[in-house]
C-alpha cells in the first residue's frame, strides 16, 4: 500500500544486534513522526520471544544489521494521528508480530493480515516507506493503528506483554480448530515453554482435559500442581506413550528443537489433528502409517490477524490469563538470550523497558 512518507525525525534509544555475534548493545535511531493513522507508544515491556533469538545470531539468514528485536510490547499512548479514532493518549496498547500489510487482498479483508504475502513484521521487516523496521527493544514506537490492540485493564503489563505473540500463537490454532468451543474434550501440548504454558491456560479455561507432553520428567508437578494439568506424558518414555495412545483430540506442537512427529501422532485418536506453532529449523520427521491409519491431519499455524489478537487478549482479561514471567532490567538482556537458548526460564523474559539502563 502507498503512503506519504513520514519524516525520521525523532531520535530513539534502544538496544541492536550489529552482526551476527547475536550480542546486544545500546544503539540510538530514529523512528518516523506520527502520522494520521499512526499512534506513538511509550514503551514499557517487551517479552523476549525465542524468534530473537534467531534473528540476533541470523540462524535463518534474512537478519538486517542493526536488528532492534522485540514484538511482545506493552505501553501507553502518548501521540494520536487525526485519522485514530479507536485509541487515545493514555491508553494501554500492546503491539505484537505485525507492522504492516497490504491491506487488500483476501486475507487483509478477512482480518488475516497474518496470511498477507507482503506482511512486514514489527522488526527486521520493510514499512511501507520503505524503510527498515525496529521492534520493542527501545523506548518508544510509532505504529499504524491497525496493527495495535487494547490491553485490559486488570491485566498486569509485564505479564500480558508476551500474550501478543505467545498468547495469540496458541490460540489462534485452538479456536480455528474449534477446541475454544468444545469442553470435555482432549487437547495435548508438546513442550512446557513459553508457548505450552500459555496453552495449558487456555485449555483449562475452556474447560478441556489437557495432558502436557514433554521431555522432562522434572516438569510434571509443576504442570499438574501449579498449571491445572490433568495429566503428564514424559514423551522418552515407551510405556507412557504407548498408554496414550489414541487419547487425544487435538496436539498443539510448540517445540523449536528437531523432533519427530511419529510418535506424537499415535497418540491422537482417529480424526485427531496436530498443529505445529513451534519452528525447528531443520526438518521434522513424518512417517506415514500413523497419518494413513489414524486418517489424521498436520497442520501449521502463525500468530494470528489483529482482529482475532484483540479478542484473544480480550479472553485473558476476561479470564486473567496472563504469562508467567521472568522480568530483566535491559543491562540483563544478552544474559536472558543466553539462558533462553539453553531453555533456562520458566517461562518467558520480559524486559522493563522503563528501567534505567546501565552500559550491556
Amino acid at each position: 500500500m502507498a503512503q506519504t512518507t513520514p519524516n525520521h525525525t525523532q531520535t530513539v534509544s534502544g538496544w541492536a544486534a550489529h552482526d551476527s555475534s547475536g550480542k546486544i548493545t545500546p544503539y540510538v535511531f530514529k523512528r518516523r513522526e506520527n502520522g494520521i493513522d499512526d499512534v506513538t507508544i511509550q514503551i514499557l515491556y517487551c517479552g523476549i520471544c525465542h524468534t530473537d533469538l534467531h534473528h540476533v545470531r541470523n540462524d535463518w539468514g534474512i537478519t538486517m544489521y542493526p536488528v532492534v528485536p522485540g514484538h511482545e510490547i506493552t505501553g501507553v499512548i502518548t501521540k494520536v494521528g487525526s485519522n485514530v479514532k479507536r485509541f487515545k493518549e493514555g491508553d494501554r496498547v500492546g503491539v505484537g508480530c505485525l507492522a504492516a500489510s497490504c491491506l487488500e487482498c483476501e486475507f487483509c479483508k478477512d482480518s488475516q493480515e497474518n496470511y498477507c504475502d507482503q506482511i512486514q513484521f514489527t522488526y527486521n521487516g520493510i514499512f511501507w516507506d520503505g524503510s527498515i523496521t525496529y521492534g520493542g527493544y527501545s523506548k518508544m514506537l510509532v505504529a499504524d493503528q491497525r496493527y495495535v490492540v487494547h490491553v485490559p485493564a486488570n491485566l498486569p503489563m509485564d505479564a500480558a506483554a508476551p500474550l501478543l505473540c505467545a498468547g495469540i500463537t496458541v490460540f489462534s490454532p485452538m479456536k480455528d480448530n474449534n477446541m475454544l468451543d468444545s469442553p470435555g474434550k482432549k487437547l495435548g501440548v508438546i513442550g512446557l515453554g513459553g508457548l505450552g504454558h500459555v496453552a495449558v491456560k487456555f485449555g483449562k479455561a475452556f474447560g478441556l482435559h489437557v495432558t502436557v507432553i514433554s521431555t522432562s520428567p522434572s516438569k510434571e508437578e509443576e504442570a499438574r500442581d501449579r498449571l491445572g494439568a490433568d495429566d503428564f506424558i514424559v514423551s522418552t518414555s515407551a510405556q507412557q506413550m504407548k498408554a496414550g495412545t489414541r487419547t487425544l483430540d487435538f496436539i498443539l506442537d510448540t517445540v523449536s528443537a528437531e523432533h519427530s512427529l511419529g510418535p506424537y501422532l499415535e497418540l491422537l485418536k482417529v480424526n485427531g489433528t496436530l498443529v505445529i506453532v513451534g519452528a525447528p529449523d531443520k526438518p521434522m520427521g513424518l512417517p506415514s502409517f500413523p497419518l494413513i491409519f489414524g486418517k489424521r491431519a498436520i497442520k501449521g499455524s502463525m500468530t494470528g490477524g489483529m482482529k482475532e489478537t484483540q479478542e484473544m487478549m480480550d479472553v485473558c482479561g476476561k479470564h486473567n490469563i496472563t504469562c508467567d514471567v521472568e522480568v530483566i532490567t535491559p543491562h540483563k538482556i544478552n544474559e536472558a538470550l543466553d539462558r533462553l537458548a539453553r531453555n533456562d526460564v520458566r517461562y518467558r523474559f520480559v524486559i522493563d523497558i522503563a528501567d534505567k539502563p546501565s552500559n550491556l
